[in-house]
């Protein structure tokens, strides 16, 4: 099987956070039949969410990788496990030691239990689509039609 390339958001705020990205990405490397082929600078972003929480360290990173989209989230569910993360027990959009999500999987577009693609608020976040046009400009969203570059135009230019 011929590898896909899939585009993975990293975030974390609790910890040494740069630290934290750092072992997630060396771990999705490590994936099986899987490598790295991009990782953007990490950014400091206000939290999303509900409380007083820290700021996040967001990244994104480009993958080549042989596996499905269940077994790359599988892999990236153990990842999140391996530094913490129980998110059964987590306040939704509460601090988290990592965070990681598919945003992009080629070109698919997948709804299924526990898994969607492209990620439903990729388009809404500019903590996402910042680290992601570091290193995608020219990845298409395959439902809205347009490139992550021109999805973060959009939030420069949207009204406050």
């Amino acid at each position: 099987m011929s590898p896909h390339t899939a585009h993975i958001a990293l975030g974390s705020n609790l910890g040494d956070r740069a630290a934290t990205l750092t072992d997630a990405l060396a771990a999705i490397g490590a994936l099986p039949a899987t490598s790295l082929a991009a990782v953007s600078p990490f950014i400091e972003t206000d939290p999303v969410g509900p409380g007083t929480q820290g700021k996040y360290l967001n990244a994104a990173a480009e993958l080549r990788t042989a596996l499905s989209p269940a077994e790359l989230l599988a892999g990236l569910l153990a990842i999140e496990r391996a530094h913490g993360r129980d998110r059964a027990r987590e306040q939704r959009w509460g601090p988290r030691r990592l965070d990681l999500d598919i945003l992009l999987f080629e070109s698919l577009v997948l709804d299924a239990p526990g898994l969607v693609i492209p990620h439903p608020r990729m388009h809404e976040r500019p903590f996402v689509l910042e680290p992601l046009n570091a290193i995608a400009p020219g990845a298409t969203h395959p439902l809205l039609k347009v490139t992550v570059g021109q999805l973060l135009a959009r939030h420069r230019h949207a009204p406050t």
